[in-house]
């Protein structure tokens, strides 16, 4: 049968007719603005599928797309991907390896400052007319202690860009790279003297079973009183309840999060509030109402999962997704994260 290529979650006219330009001749192409989950049946037929982190494809997704041999995520994680059902029904699933680690690291460094000299409740004091200080005392960042958890390629530009500002810099990661630590200037520490330690923390990590809820309510009490927060990875890498009762009890200074724990729950809370006699639609919702306790607080920064979103990084996502099409129907597939 004919090739059929959907990309799904892709809103921006320019973005569309980028990729019409750089894939003539690959076959039709189709674009949908929302989810995967809200398409219906009229694809079914689809072959080729270019989802990102919004359209989750489960065992049962897989099982309404008979035809579908290839899926490309433009992204760098795939944890909303069931890469062993597709493994199971001879899917390959592509990803994104790299393409914003400086694009990332400079928005680590944007929830930091803004955290560090109290942007937020200085423009919501400023917008109601007071130009006083009170409550905006800062703190520089030169001379504080950054620690870093996850030395991979973003990881390593949030380091060098820290080391820019003056900041000592721990890291943690389960493989190391003493090399780079030498030339860098950062030293490697238990996870826990991380905590203990670093008055910035900042996640760098991929999503999977081993780092789900890597900050949480059992360790949470051990991290320096008075630190900042970042998460500019994946939501479940902290476990939402622990950040409150941090900021509560004030363990954590502020939090700037780029991305929170079930924030896809968020677009579907009148979902939720129908079917709260579901033991596990209420225990999202209740989920969803801590991450809004976490969004109305002064001293939490939060911005829609954008990170990765200026337009160079968004190109490089677009070569590389194509790129990875091309080689899939080339017979030499590309980045692909299963069936090996």
């Amino acid at each position: 049968m004919p090739e059929k290529i959907v990309f799904v979650e892709m809103k921006e006219k320019w973005e569309k007719d980028y990729v019409l330009q750089n894939m003539e001749g690959t076959g039709p192409i189709i674009f949908e603005e929302g989810q995967l989950q809200e398409l219906g049946t009229r694809h079914q037929d689809v072959t080729l599928l270019s989802t990102f982190i919004n359209s989750r494809l489960t065992r049962k997704d897989f099982g309404q797309f008979p035809h579908l041999r290839f899926v490309t995520t433009r992204s760098t994680g795939f944890d909303h991907i069931d890469i062993e059902a597709a493994k199971s029904r001879g899917i390959s699933v592509a990803n994104v390896p790299t393409y914003g680690e400086n694009t990332v690291a400079e928005h680590t460094f944007a929830l930091i400052l803004s955290l560090s000299r109290n942007l937020r409740k200085a423009y919501f004091k400023t917008k109601d007319g007071d130009f006083s200080l009170k409550g905006l005392m800062g703190f520089d960042l030169k001379g504080k202690t950054l620690g870093v958890i996850g030395t991979g390629h973003i990881g390593l530009h949030v380091i060098h860009m820290a080391r820019g500002f003056g900041l000592k810099v721990l890291a943690y990661d389960g493989r190391k790279n003493h090399f780079l630590s030498e030339v860098m200037g950062f030293d490697y520490v238990p996870f826990e003297d991380l905590l203990a330690q670093s008055d910035v923390i900042s996640l760098h990590v991929p999503l999977i079973p081993s780092t789900h809820h890597l900050i949480n309510l059992g360790n949470i009490s051990k991290i320096k009183r008075g630190a900042v927060l970042i998460n500019t990875a994946r939501g479940g890498l902290v476990q939402t309840a622990a950040v409150v009762k941090a900021l509560d009890e004030e363990i954590l200074a502020g939090a700037g999060l780029d991305v929170l724990e079930g924030e896809e729950l968020i677009l579907e809370e009148k979902r939720l509030l129908e079917s709260t006699e579901n033991k596990e639609a209420w225990e999202k919702l209740q989920l969803t109402l801590k991450n809004h306790i976490l969004l109305h607080r002064d001293n939490v920064i939060y911005t829609p999962h954008m990170a990765f979103y200026s337009k160079e990084a968004v190109i490089r996502i677009l070569d590389t997704t194509i790129s990875n099409i091309r080689s899939f129907l080339a017979g030499n597939p590309e980045n692909v994260v299963n069936l090996k």
